[in-house]
């Protein structure tokens, strides 16, 4: 069976590597760990929210490579020195990924009360017209 994409519609030219990026993005699709949520700010603005209880500032990292929005949290575990009746809470690692389209930027980042807020800000693309001139068929 032939695999058929959007990216191979006749109208559609130069789109490959949009195609690439879908697969990859759907692969990549973490377990579910931390929860997060997408709100729409403006016509123009995003803000991602992930929910980072018990980590601190210092044990997140933020890093945007190409289009690729990477968000990581990495605990330190100080359990050695404590002893646990119970341990529900797991100290967890987890990695984050969204790609970004072309003209998203990351406008900023802040922890708030076990939340971890990503600001986008997307640059309204300038209209270009331009005009083809038309040469003869003799070389």
């Amino acid at each position: 069976m032939t695999k058929i994409s959007f990216a191979s519609h006749p109208f559609l030219l130069g789109f490959e590597q949009l195609d690439r990026l879908v697969e990859r993005t759907a692969k990549s699709s973490n377990e579910g760990y931390p929860p997060y949520n997408i709100e729409q700010g403006s016509e123009h603005s995003y803000r991602i929210t992930l929910a980072v209880a018990g980590f601190r500032q210092e044990d997140l990292s933020i890093t945007l490579e190409d289009s690729q929005l990477v968000i990581c949290g990495r605990q330190t575990d100080e359990s050695e020195s404590r002893i646990f009746l119970h341990r529900g809470i797991a100290a967890r690692q987890f990695q984050r990924s969204f790609v970004l389209a072309d003209g998203v930027e990351v406008a900023g980042a802040s922890l708030e009360n076990g939340l971890l807020h990503l600001d986008l800000r997307r640059q309204a693309p300038e209209t270009v017209v331009q005009t083809i001139q038309i040469s003869k068929g003799d070389k």
